[in-house]
């Protein structure tokens, strides 16, 4: 089977600026489900392992697609780094979700796609985000979630909180490449304008599509309990645990080998197994 990879397709959003998406799919010249990912926090489309995942998901039939969020603190012209702090200091999820919303505009009528079999999958914070847009976007079909949180209302409290609104400007640093992280106070103001819409609790309880919650029992940045209470929240849900996963299942960055991590392949494998029974793909 030949597997056709697009790196690097420039989505335009008036709404927010130019990003960057590729996409996996089989050559089978005929419509596929659709799924798109979602990174998380700190993270960007060509992080770690995310390629083989994309790859395993094009062989198993689905046209997969990753993306930039366009203020991830990434670049056009350099999509693996953060180049641009100004950008990532003044990221939001109202972007964010107008960004993902682009993502599928963009490609819910490529020709190799089937627009009636959407999925979006998404990581930590991009959970967070894919539970929202699966709620209010009656085109997605199914939203599976990976170490995700249940909850978007992740700022300081408190006198940080007046710090914060007082200097402008928080720092959180990068664990892997020391840079200083800057978080905008319009962050807290864009949330604090539409708390409902980025309610992921009231989002979950209501989203009409089919939802499978994966998460690491051993996770040091998102507890195991926030997939808990997401499953908890929609009876018709499904909880899959992986017994000693962390955060990023296994994968790191850079992941240098050929293939992909344990616990990453056992979450994909999960994944493939859940939409072909969903959408009877098979």
């Amino acid at each position: 089977m030949k597997i056709i990879k697009k790196k690097n397709i420039v989505i335009s959003n008036p709404d927010t600026k130019e990003f960057l998406a590729d996409a996996f799919y089989p050559e089978e010249g005929k419509a596929l489900p659709l799924l798109i990912f979602a990174h998380g926090y700190k993270g960007y489309k060509d992080w770690g392992a995310w390629d083989l995942m994309a790859a395993r998901f094009a062989e198993a039939g689905f046209f997969f697609v990753k993306f930039n969020f366009s203020f991830n603190g990434t670049t056009l012209d350099d999509p693996e780094n953060f180049g641009d702090l100004e950008a990532f200091g003044n990221n939001n999820y109202t972007k964010e979700l107008s960004d993902l919303g682009a993502v599928i505009d963009h490609f819910i009528n490529d020709p190799n796609v089937d627009p009636h079999k959407v999925v979006l999958i998404g990581h930590s914070r991009g959970g967070g985000i894919s539970i929202v847009k699966a709620f209010e976007d009656e085109r997605i079909n199914g939203l599976i979630t990976l170490a995700s949180v249940d909850h978007l209302e992740r700022f300081p409290k408190g006198e940080h909180l007046e710090n914060w609104k007082k200097s402008g400007v928080y720092y959180v640093e990068n664990g892997r490449t020391k840079q200083q992280m800057p978080h905008f106070y319009q962050f807290y103001e864009d949330y604090q304008k539409d708390p409902v819409r980025f309610d992921v609790e009231r989002a979950i309880e209501m989203a009409k599509a089919h939802i499978l919650i994966i998460h690491g029992t051993e996770d040091e940045s998102v507890d195991v309990r926030n997939a808990e209470h997401l499953h908890l929240l929609n009876s018709s849900s499904e909880l899959f645990l992986i017994d000693g996963a962390n955060h990023v299942f296994g994968a790191r960055e850079p992941w240098k080998e050929n293939n992909l991590p344990d616990d990453l392949k056992i979450l994909t494998d999960r994944c493939i197994d859940f939409i072909n029974n969903k959408f009877q793909t098979k």
